[in-house]
């Protein structure tokens, strides 16, 4: 069904946001709720812009989404991570009807903007894979609401085999460790290190993660694997970290945002039963979907490591992946061009 235009672009409070966003299909995503801006305002080149709500010609909202100010090689850009906010029928013709309205306020609004990061369900002609950085269109996600034995059954056979072996392992424990210390953090940052070398992925200074941690309070918290005997060969020490997971909470919906674990974690299945103890845990609180954050795709090839392994958890569905939308089109093209001549040097 199409949309009654014209659509208009409007602000909108933070509380008119969430009531709105709350009727999308998923928990509102933190990235565009109020929580995330502090965050946004502690990380250089970042700040939140204004939270919009895109109406159609009959007064009903037909998508919010916030916006962020982002840069990249010192051209200035409009991120909405993980927005808009579809609250009708997300078809190509809506989308389209939407993004369209959104650019031209966006042009208007922000005429520094070189272009706009937004996320869409449907490819389309006026979307661009992005300049830099990774994006994902298919994720697992992991309905919390129903008994904890149905949760299980829901894995794959040899994802309940292993978590189920794993509950057993006396010498390992899986605890929430939120409020680390920077010092405390290293031993954890080392494990993402390996993680990152055996994945070939880049990853932030440890100070990055630190700050998501401490601006993103109650809502990111941190879970540690540790093994508590000295390995096979008896040189380890006990207590010893293996994997951890930072996950994000914010009302009824969690997310998987950052995990690493090391060689000894993935002999002992860690990774596994971190997550188990996670969802437990979030079920408990009254979370009802868990998002594992995107598994491999055509479009994100360098995610196809983890996959199968997120795979154990349930079935792979699309998720809107992110798109950029040039808003100046000659400028645009020349960061393109630089970017494409960069890497072609390398």
């Amino acid at each position: 069904m199409s949309l009654p235009t014209p659509l208009r672009v409007e602000d909108v409070s933070d509380d008119r946001f969430l009531e709105l966003a709350r009727r999308g299909p998923h928990p509102v995503p933190i990235e565009q709720a109020p929580a995330w801006d502090a965050y946004d305002a502690a990380v250089w080149g970042r700040e939140h812009l204004a939270r919009l709500a895109v109406i159609g010609a009959d007064d009903a909202p037909v998508a919010v989404v916030s916006l962020s100010r982002y840069e990249v090689r010192g051209f200035p850009y409009v991120w909405a991570k993980h927005g808009p906010i579809v609250l009708v029928e997300q078809t190509p013709e809506n989308e389209k009807a939407i993004r369209d309205a959104l650019v031209a306020a966006l042009r208007e609004r922000y005429p520094w903007a070189v272009f706009a990061r937004l996320h869409a369900r449907h490819a389309a002609g006026d979307l661009h894979e992005l300049l830099q950085t990774v994006t994902f269109d298919h994720t697992v996600y992991v309905d919390l609401t129903a008994p904890e034995d149905q949760i299980m059954a829901s894995f794959s056979k040899r994802g309940r085999y292993k978590i189920r072996r794993t509950l057993k392992d006396e010498a390992m424990t899986v605890a929430e460790e939120t409020g680390l210390t920077g010092e405390q953090f290293e031993e954890l940052y080392e494990i993402y290190r390996e993680t990152a070398a055996g994945a070939g992925f880049g990853i932030f200074p440890a100070e990055m993660y630190l700050t998501m941690l401490d601006t993103l309070s109650p809502h990111a918290r941190i879970w540690v694997a540790r093994r508590h005997d000295a390995g096979p060969d008896g040189d380890l020490a006990p207590g010893r970290a293996v994997a951890w997971v930072i996950a994000v909470v914010h009302e009824d919906g969690g997310t998987d945002y950052y995990a690493a674990n090391n060689l000894e974690a993935r002999d002992t299945n860690a990774a596994l039963r971190l997550k188990w103890e996670i969802l437990t845990t979030l079920k408990a609180e009254g979370v009802r979907e868990y998002d594992l954050f995107g598994v491999g795709s055509e479009r994100a090839p360098q995610l196809m490591g983890v996959r199968e392994f997120k795979q154990q958890f349930g079935e792979i569905v699309e998720c809107d992946g992110a798109w950029d939308v040039p808003l100046k089109t000659v400028r645009y093209r020349a960061l393109t061009t630089a970017l494409r001549l960069k890497r072609a040097i390398r």
